[in-house]
């Protein structure tokens, strides 16, 4: 079967309530789907690319996550300022963007 998109981009976007537990958080998930979609549409990247919402990736402690696959590579900490970077780095260049990168 053939994938629907070349890069599929998930930013979690859950919110923990009623905890003292880091959260990705809705309000700033939202900014960062928003941003990779103006910043794919801006850069003509030339791939079939989809950014969304997704709920808990599993990893909240390390702050704004987002997964893109198919490579299955997960960024951690990440803000809108870090979006163009990751689009011309990873998704057109072919470069994980180290710095952002979850380490195991």
């Amino acid at each position: 079967m053939t994938p629907i998109f070349d890069i599929h981009i998930f930013v979690c976007t859950n919110q923990r309530t009623g905890t003292d537990k880091l959260s990705c958080g809705e309000t700033h998930g939202l900014e960062l789907v928003a941003e990779f979609k103006k910043q794919l549409k801006d850069l003509k990247v030339g791939l079939k690319t989809r950014a969304q919402r997704a709920g808990c990736l599993g990893i909240c402690d390390f702050g704004p996550t987002i997964a893109i696959y198919p490579e299955d590579i997960f960024y951690v900490g990440v803000k809108k300022s870090d979006v163009q970077e990751i689009i011309e780095s990873h998704i057109i260049a072919k470069i994980p963007v180290e710095r952002l990168l979850l380490k195991s």
